[in-house]
């Protein structure tokens, strides 16, 4: 008997794949696989004739075993999703202690204290004879700098020339966002994506069977074509970003169609395409479907809608949400405080 364990093996996937791509449902791909015992084994009789009691032993017993396979698997992914959680818990903690240490809290009802042109503000209530002190540390202490404060129409210029491309950017973001968040490589494939997946469609002649293609995934690469066709190829570059090679799969539909699914290893992010080299998307127009984003839990949906926001605003030359915050709290600050000069006040 052999010795190989057969639990994880995957050298049949491809052939399993095309089994329930056929069957189209769990128990009529069952049903082919205690057929075929059936017609072509003595698996119910038994070698000795046994009979069907040994059979259905046999059964349970296998699916006993991975259901306790099954069940580790989920507690491995469980204590991972954990760590997960935890790490990132312990860098939004830190990142905010370093925040409220590093960045310019401005309420009105707190302390300020300046020091080289930075607003720091403390917690205990602001006191307006600090602030006439603390005036003269920010306030403009020359001509030149003077000078330099009232040649504002420099900037202007400046931002003048910055909005005429943001403008055309922003008339080009008008346009639909591409079809299914994808795009079409002419003469090889149609792909589409989700934030965790992506699917590549190739036409291919009819009547083609599995065995006739040879297909390669590998964590960074892309390998499609026919076997009595090597070595040329369909798809044969290295992919753009990295995928999760255990859980990407291919197979062949109607007899006239593959279908790659790749499991994204970064799924908090959009491609461009699918392969370095191929005409890519503009990632800005991309939006994520209604159904799929209320699929998310509130967190990652929040962050996944901040992504997508700040990923514009860059596009545009505009601030992020969170540096518009910080702009919106000066100004507030600026406003309840008018005696102080914020001529030199930069945001950290």
């Amino acid at each position: 008997m052999s010795n190989t364990d057969f639990s994880n093996d995957d050298r049949f996937d491809g052939l399993y794949l095309q089994v329930a791509g056929q069957a189209r449902g769990i128990e009529p791909m069952l049903d082919t696989v205690f057929s075929f015992l059936r017609r072509k084994t003595d698996f119910f009789n038994g070698p000795s004739g046994e009979g069907t009691d040994t059979a259905v032993n046999k059964v349970n017993e296998v699916l006993q075993k991975h259901i306790r396979l099954y069940s580790e698997n989920e507690g491995k992914k469980k204590v991972e999703q954990e760590k997960t959680a935890r790490r990132k818990a312990a860098a939004a903690d830190a990142k905010n202690k370093k925040k409220k240490g590093n960045d310019v809290t401005v309420v009105a009802a707190t302390g300020a204290k300046i020091e080289d042109g930075v607003i720091e503000l403390g917690q205990d209530g602001f006191d307006a004879s600090k602030a006439e002190s603390s005036t003269p540390r920010v306030a403009t202490q020359s001509p030149p700098p003077s000078s330099k404060s009232k040649s504002a129409p420099k900037p202007k210029e400046d931002d003048d020339s910055k909005s005429a491309p943001s403008t055309q950017d922003n008339d080009n973001d008008d346009g639909p966002p591409p079809l299914g968040n994808g795009g079409t490589v002419d003469g090889k494939y149609v792909w589409t994506q989700t934030l965790s997946e992506l699917n590549v469609t190739i036409p291919i002649q009819d009547n083609t069977r599995g065995r006739d293609l040879n297909v390669t995934i590998s964590k960074k690469h892309l390998k499609v074509g026919f076997k009595s066709q090597a070595p040329d190829y369909i798809v044969n570059a290295p992919l753009v970003k990295a995928v999760i090679l255990d859980d990407s799969f291919w197979t062949v539909e109607d007899g006239n169609r593959i279908v790659v699914n790749l499991q994204k290893l970064n799924q908090m992010e959009w491609w461009d395409s699918v392969c370095i080299g191929d005409p890519t998307i503009d990632i800005k127009k991309v939006q994520p479907e209604n159904s799929k984003l209320d699929e998310l839990d509130g967190e990652t949906r929040q962050t996944v809608e901040k992504m997508m926001h700040d990923q514009r605003q860059k596009a545009l030359g505009l601030p992020t949400s969170e540096e518009q915050g910080k702009h919106d709290m000066l100004e507030k600050f600026k406003k309840a405080h008018p005696e102080m000069d914020f001529s030199n006040a930069k945001i950290s």
